[in-house]
């Protein structure tokens, strides 16, 4: 499973224009018009298009912005992009900041031009972001102050990374005019499940108080290999995050001598055997605390991970992508690649350097997205509890 990631990762992501679209007409930034919208909205219905089972967003103009840092310092203004953002070639940068679309301290530079360190750096880019399933995000509760809904697999819940509009907070504000919008909790990407959405800023910090004094209660269901165990199993391992690579790996507290540091941060699960076929079973998770990717990985580490988990399924099963991948093609035909897409100018306006164009989806996309075993069925707190309906995966 392999997904390139943004080339502006470091960067802090910003609008070029809260209200505004921006449409380029050739190379030179003069050319670009400015429209004003009457709501600054993250997203609208004619934002998405959708092709071969897959929820694409048109490409659209957006301003990256980030600052020197040291590491940055002294380097030229294209050797900075060259090096940092590999997600685009050499000449792609010369071209952004002969035309000014790379700018510093909102001047047009030369190519030669030395940066000194906490300058601002723009980018002005004509963004594709990737695409996600055509599932709709259920709303469950609708409340004046609360939200919930039934997250689908594939879609991130707020924007980061590559995705912004392709989100459960931007398609809730197309499709449902939701917003502003605080997801007082985060699920994986391809976690599904009960999400909760504070719809001011008061009922979010009221939850996220209760969430940091361990008063919030969470339920989870997975489908694991093998046959898990049949009394409750309590996983006490602190999990260690390793953000260059995107997991985590466990290690146990008390498993260490005295010479030897544990790793990671403290971290407990509590796991209830549900059902097994003898194949399978179905297991309740309780986490205690709430690690990246918690659930998961001590999943593995009880030698029962999630059936169809692409990252802690690997020890397990030769070849993962492949036999996932051969799973989709079988049981998804309505599926096509997104490398079949075929340019309609109807769709969206190419934009003359941009280094996707005509495609809809960003260079070095190759993924196919499978809903993760992994399913939120239970928040409760003092005085409140949300729930939401099992997956069809969720029976053996």
């Amino acid at each position: 499973m392999k997904r390139k990631l943004e080339d502006e990762h470091d960067a802090v992501e910003k609008p070029a224009s809260s209200s505004s679209s921006i449409i380029a007409t050739s190379m030179n930034t003069t050319d670009i018009v400015l429209q004003t919208s009457s709501s600054p909205k993250l997203s609208q219905k004619q934002d998405y298009i959708f092709h071969g089972g897959r929820r694409h967003v048109r490409p659209y103009y957006f301003e990256f912005i980030s600052h020197v840092n040291k590491r940055w310092t002294g380097k030229t203004i294209v050797d900075l992009f060259a090096d940092e953002f590999k997600g685009r070639p050499r000449d792609y940068y010369v071209g952004a900041v002969k035309c000014g679309r790379i700018k510093v301290d909102g001047e047009t530079v030369p190519v030669s031009y030395i940066v000194k360190s906490s300058q601002k750096i723009t980018h002005f880019v004509h963004r594709h972001e990737p695409p996600v399933m055509t599932d709709d995000v259920e709303i469950l509760v609708n409340e004046p102050d609360v939200v919930t809904v039934c997250k689908p697999a594939s879609i991130p819940v707020h924007p980061c990374g590559q995705y912004r509009k392709n989100t459960v907070v931007g398609i809730l504000d197309a499709e449902h005019d939701l917003g502003p919008l605080f997801p007082i909790h985060r699920l994986d990407r391809l976690v599904s499940g009960l999400l909760i959405i504070a719809r001011t800023a008061a009922k979010a910090d009221f939850f996220r108080q209760q969430i940091e004094g361990g008063m919030v209660k969470k339920r989870y269901i997975a489908k694991v290999i093998g046959v898990f165990p049949e009394d409750e199993n309590v996983v006490d391992a602190n999990i260690n995050y390793n953000g260059s690579e995107g997991r985590s790996t466990a290690e146990d507290a008390n498993s260490s001598g005295d010479d030897k540091k544990v790793k990671g941060k403290p971290a407990c699960t509590k796991f209830t055997r549900m059902d097994t076929n003898g194949t399978h079973s179905l297991v309740l998770c309780e986490p205690v605390t709430g690690r990246t990717h918690q659930i998961r990985v001590h999943l593995q580490y009880t030698g029962h991970p999630i059936g169809n988990d692409p990252l802690y399924l690997n020890q397990h099963v030769d070849n993962l992508e492949t036999k996932i991948a051969k799973r989709i093609d079988a049981d998804e035909r309505r599926m096509v690649s997104p490398n079949d897409y075929v340019y309609s100018s109807d769709d969206f306006s190419i934009d003359p350097m941009c280094t996707n164009c005509p495609k809809l989806i960003p260079q070095g996309y190759e993924e196919h997205d499978e809903a993760l075993w992994l399913h939120c069925v239970r928040y409760s707190g003092t005085g409140w509890e949300y729930e939401c309906p099992y997956p069809p995966w969720a029976s053996l």
